[in-house]
């Protein structure tokens, strides 16, 4: 069985000094996803006996990023998507190994007063387009802060958030046919009526209220669906705005 861990750090360096490497350790995964790096390369000298690291950073300084730790080393290793008006945000890491893929991704958010959800609707088409390609000759296992809660059990407060940037009825949609389109969400798979967050805000002291939203997931192809044994959200891991999530799995 394969353990894997993903979390949307927020920052590394300021995560750096909350626990991280600690919590890191004592999970001990066979891969360790994260999202919001928030770093350029050469911004920190981090490595872990026994692991491998791939990068994917953001021209612009102190935003976005991805990185996988993997015990394993893969046979080949995938940084942004293929295509050009994507590849400028470190926003996808995908290595393969000869049974399966396994990819980190930090979706972008469509923003305050929805600034950004058009160019948001773009990248869901092309991000569905990439791993519809890359699952058709082995199974795929996708991870990371999706910048959407799929259904109203997924947020606190779904009728007063029903337009804002998150849980609109078009990010909704695009999750919608993702999942359509060959995909489980391996939470909602095992606890289908299930209440849990993996995200909360800064404000109105949300998190010791547990008024969050569930954005961050593992994605299985279909195929691979059976072999999942549990998805979890350590929301007891501070640190970051987002909990840490776990996938366990037979491949």
């Amino acid at each position: 069985m394969k353990k894997f861990i993903s979390w949307n750090v927020n920052g590394l360096r300021a995560v750096m000094n909350k626990g991280f490497e600690d919590f890191f350790r004592a999970a001990d995964a066979d891969a360790f996803c994260l999202q919001e790096t928030k770093l350029q390369e050469g911004q920190i000298d981090l490595s872990f006996a026994g692991y491998h690291s791939y990068w994917d950073y953001a021209e612009k300084k102190g935003y976005s990023g991805t990185a996988i730790f993997t015990k394993e080393e893969p046979i080949s290793v995938k940084l942004g998507m293929p295509f050009e008006e994507h590849d400028t945000e470190g926003r996808v890491v995908c290595l393969e190994y000869p049974e399966y893929r396994l990819m980190t991704v930090y979706t972008p958010n469509s923003q305050n007063e929805l600034q950004r959800l058009s160019y948001r609707m773009e990248w869901e088409d092309s991000f569905r387009s990439y791993i519809m390609e890359l699952k058709k000759d082995k199974p795929l296992i996708f991870c990371g802060d999706l910048n959407v809660a799929h259904e109203p059990i997924d947020l606190k407060n779904d009728k007063t958030n029903h337009k804002n940037a998150g849980f609109t009825d078009e990010e909704r949609g695009k999750m919608e046919r993702l999942l359509h389109s060959g995909f489980t969400d391996t939470f909602r798979y095992l606890y289908p009526d299930k209440e849990q967050y993996s995200w909360w805000s800064y404000r109105m002291n949300a998190r010791a209220k547990d008024v969050g939203w569930r954005i961050d997931y593992f994605i299985v192809s279909d195929d691979i669906r059976d072999r999942v044994r549990d998805s979890i959200i350590h929301g007891e891991i501070l640190g970051s705005d987002h909990a840490p999530i776990e996938l366990q799995i037979d491949i």
